[in-house]
């Protein structure tokens, strides 16, 4: 697949996780993405827009399937589960008979035994400082043998389970805010995982932690909330795969876990959060510094997705914004420096604010060259009607990165 001209080629893409949306009563009935102030991701889309069904219908509508299919992975072939790309991600070897399950830290209202309410997935946006406390702390009192616990980033965490319950139902924490999972956790009796998410409780509530968090009135970390559980997946290496050496930049474990498993190198930056606080020039100045070595970076934000979780409009134009300022500008006027280049902007996913999770509605891209970008044209904006409005579509999420790759 690879070409004399790609040899000579830097490719970006950038994404801004959950982006896409729809149109808000609040906004007039227009998305979020359509009243941003987003010039640059503008002048990408004036060189060409479309859409691209990143999740397959018969898949759960996840960033792990979607970033798989835009770094052009068949999630069908290749997807084992989100957990264990974030193993990869914490350098965590799983073996043949363990499983992966994201833990989550949460915030649940246990009213009754029969009202018990999802307040929060990322426990009020816990720091990571005070998510480690607690995880270390948590080491010692899951009583089930055979389990591993890792303490990741902010709320986000991994327990691997030997032997451990890999056909057993769970729900991703965000896909259900503000609604009451009595039903699902008084399973315990018969199912292993609420049982050990029961098992959290009495600790959670007495660490130190959340007694402080309690008493600043911030929500408190008083539950674990196991899923995506999955075993070792078996990626074919990027490089292999496309002939380009590729990099990775992204505060999210899941993420830096699949450029893992293809081979990618993992682009640290300072300051890198994943909430609305990240570094966003920061990320978007170590990809052109990567680019002087490697000829693909891939650049994850995660802060519109977090924005949508929470049901944040203003937050989520906010994230927008800065994502399109701070790094598609950047991006976009360091690239000067290469002899050519091609730049793809994508929503991995539609987040939509009155949902607050994620749905598998095919998601908006663009792309340009260094040649169509000097043209300073004039075309669609980067949003959700434009892309429709195209005509260009990909049906297949994982073909539309060989198509960036070979576009002249």
């Amino acid at each position: 697949m690879t070409t004399k001209n790609q040899a000579k080629t830097k490719f970006v893409l950038l994404v801004g996780d959950g982006m896409a949306d729809y149109g808000l009563p609040e906004l007039g009935g227009k998305t979020p993405l359509e009243v941003s102030r987003t010039p640059n991701m503008d002048r990408v889309a004036a060189c060409r827009v479309g859409l691209v069904k990143t999740i397959p219908d018969d898949m759960e509508p996840g960033s792990d399937v979607a970033n798989l299919s835009l770094l052009g992975y068949d999630p069908g072939i290749y997807h084992n589960g989100r957990a264990p790309f974030e193993a990869a991600s914490m350098g965590v070897s799983l073996g043949d008979d363990e499983v992966a399950f994201r833990m989550n830290l949460v915030t649940l209202d246990r009213r009754s035994d029969i009202e018990i309410v999802m307040i929060s997935h990322s426990s009020g946006d816990i720091s990571t400082k005070e998510g480690w406390q607690i995880v270390e702390g948590l080491k010692g009192q899951l009583t089930i043998p055979a389990i591993r616990i890792y303490p990741g980033v902010a709320y986000r965490h991994l327990l691997v389970w030997g032997g451990g319950p890999l056909e057993n139902e769970t729900i991703p924490p965000h896909d259900v805010l503000d609604q009451n999972m009595a039903s699902y956790l008084n399973r315990h009796a018969q199912d292993a995982i609420t049982g050990l998410i029961r098992q959290s409780w009495g600790y959670l509530e007495r660490h130190p932690v959340n007694l402080a968090r309690n008493e600043k009135g911030l929500e408190m970390a008083n539950s674990i909330w196991l899923w995506g559980q999955g075993k070792a997946p078996n990626l074919p290496l990027f490089g292999d795969k496309f002939g380009l050496q590729g990099g990775i930049i992204s505060a999210v474990d899941l993420l830096k876990g699949i450029g893992a498993c293809a081979g990618m190198e993992p682009i640290e930056v300072e300051g890198a959060t994943g909430y609305l606080d990240t570094n966003y020039l920061g990320k978007a100045e170590g990809a052109l510094k990567s680019l002087e070595r490697l000829d693909f970076v891939f650049v994850h934000v995660e802060a519109p997705d977090e924005a949508s979780h929470n049901g944040n409009i203003e937050e989520k134009i906010q994230a927008i914004e800065a994502f399109d300022e701070k790094v598609v500008g950047t991006v976009l006027k360091g690239m000067a420096a290469f002899g050519d280049y091609r730049i793809m902007i994508a929503s991995d996913h539609l987040t939509p604010i009155s949902k607050k999770t994620h749905v598998n509605d095919a998601t908006p891209f663009a792309w340009g060259s260094r040649k169509e970008l000097s043209r300073k044209i004039k075309g669609p904006e980067f949003s959700e009607q434009f892309a429709k409005k195209s005509g260009l579509a990909f049906q297949k999420g994982y073909e539309l990165m060989p198509a960036f790759l070979d576009t002249p």
